[in-house]
């Protein structure tokens, strides 16, 4: 049958939620930008794109402010109704970190006893975590350094993963006066065994992408450093081969000792001249970007949301709840870590004394002005 019954000349609607009050250049926001599509060839193919995210808060590790929150749901509803997208790359800038959560000084000095207020920001956060799984386009996370804390959150959202090598992964909240209870205890028993989701989740020890990627929380590791010969260098903090550790045996745990102080010596000093090639990882993403631009996107979305609802059905079941129990938290042990972190240059710690604080609650003690000073750390001489 003949389809020139069909109108050709239309005029096209707008679907977006959002116009560009979230985005910026400069830091901290988040920025968003429409790249190219790239053949393997790295030619460019017209009229078609990826939608980058970048959260651009280096100075603080990529941690999300507030207004850095909305422009993530900003970009990501505005890539899901955009025609020209074919995938989304969700990163940040340099070479330190993707995210390292929430801003800690925020938290400390505006949300910290101010519940209601946390609660409406958690509030954001979910819509944050809600419109990654709700994206009509594949998400990849382009994790460029530590995916640590609310960072490792949304980044396990993200559909893909493809890691630099000096990037490490975990949790702090327990550490610092959360829990992570915005998507980690929903997601990681999804990716990894259930003691090991436990124990990343409590623990607060960072874990190599090397050690994730044998685990097989992420798709790709790839180096990022070279050597003065130009050769591509392993992250060289990190045991890449197997080995006997308490009679198991494990991969991809940080050095220790000796060795471990002249790499890390060695990485900073590339880290700090900003000596980083991060094109392994670039291509890796057109890679994968690449294959998505091959099917049908309808199809290739039915598939990516059959997976994505095994996720999502946690996450929905229990993020509500979470709210409430994180804002009230904000009166109490939120208040004393978040206070501790961000007072590391006055105290030189940057947690609670946390015997103490387990002996005053035997002791029945109040928890009042008084059992705050007593935990929280004296000033440097």
């Amino acid at each position: 049958m003949s389809l020139d019954w069909m109108p050709r000349e239309h005029e096209m609607k707008d679907h977006s939620r959002h116009g560009t009050n979230h985005w910026g250049t400069e830091a901290p926001c988040t920025v968003y930008e429409k790249r190219p599509l790239l053949d393997p060839q790295g030619n460019v193919v017209p009229k078609l794109y990826t939608a980058w995210i970048r959260l651009n808060n280096p100075k603080q590790y990529n941690s999300y402010t507030t207004e850095m929150v909305k422009g993530v749901i900003a970009g990501f509803e505005n890539a899901s109704t955009d025609r020209s997208v074919v995938a989304v790359v969700f990163t940040g800038t340099g070479p330190f970190a993707f995210c390292t959560g929430g801003n800690t000084a925020e938290y400390s000095e505006y949300y910290s006893r101010r519940p209601e207020e946390y609660g409406a920001y958690m509030e954001l956060f979910n819509n944050m975590v809600d419109s990654i799984l709700m994206c009509k386009k594949p998400v990849i996370c382009r994790v460029n350094g530590m995916r640590v804390a609310g960072g490792q959150e949304i980044g396990l959202a993200c559909d893909i993963a493809i890691s630099s090598d000096l990037a490490v992964y975990g949790q702090a909240g327990p550490k610092h006066g959360s829990a992570p209870v915005g998507g980690s205890s929903d997601f990681l028993p999804w990716f990894l065994t259930a003691e090991d989701a436990m124990w990343n989740c409590v623990s607060c020890e960072m874990w190599s992408a090397y050690k994730m990627k044998a685990k097989n929380l992420i798709s790709k590791c790839v180096p990022v450093l070279k050597d003065d010969q130009g050769n591509w260098v392993r992250n060289p903090q990190v045991i890449t081969e197997t080995y006997v550790k308490d009679g198991e045996i494990v991969y991809g745990d940080m050095k220790t000792g000796a060795e471990a102080k002249e790499a890390r010596a060695w990485v900073s000093a590339k880290l700090k001249a900003n000596d980083v090639d991060f094109s392994l990882l670039d291509a890796e993403v057109e890679k994968v970007i690449w294959t998505f631009a091959n099917l049908f996107p309808g199809c290739l979305m039915k598939s990516i949301d059959g997976i994505r609802q095994k996720k999502k059905s946690f996450w929905d079941t229990m993020k509500n709840d979470h709210r409430y129990w994180l804002a009230t938290n904000m009166m109490g042990e939120a208040f004393l870590g978040f206070g501790a972190f961000n007072t590391k240059r006055i105290t030189g710690n940057d947690t609670i004394d946390f015997i103490k604080n387990r002996q005053l609650i035997a002791e029945g003690a109040m928890v009042d002005e008084a059992a705050f000073e007593a935990v929280l750390g004296k000033p440097k001489e």
